[in-house]
């Protein structure tokens, strides 16, 4: 509970912080800061997820997206 509350914390003051440094920012030179720039949970939880999915192509995503549309035309296609 005491961990929650100081994640919390942190993600306000991180969007504060974010935001004071946009007003400072150059755009032509830097790129916008996120409040996960700022915020040392959210460092944490950012690493997990790239690591899980390092090493799967592009392919999956057709597998997942194109294939079940292309399962589900092909039966229409034979009764028409």
């Amino acid at each position: 509970m005491a961990e929650a509350r100081q994640r919390e914390l942190w993600s306000r003051t991180a969007s504060v912080m974010a935001l004071i440094a946009n007003t400072q920012r150059d755009p032509k030179k830097t790129r916008p800061f996120r409040p996960s720039d700022f915020d040392p949970f959210s460092a944490a939880k950012s690493a997990e997820p790239l690591s899980k999915f390092r090493g799967v192509g592009v392919g999956v995503l057709k597998t997942v997206f194109i294939d079940p549309l292309r399962n589900a035309a092909a039966p229409q296609e034979a009764t028409s």
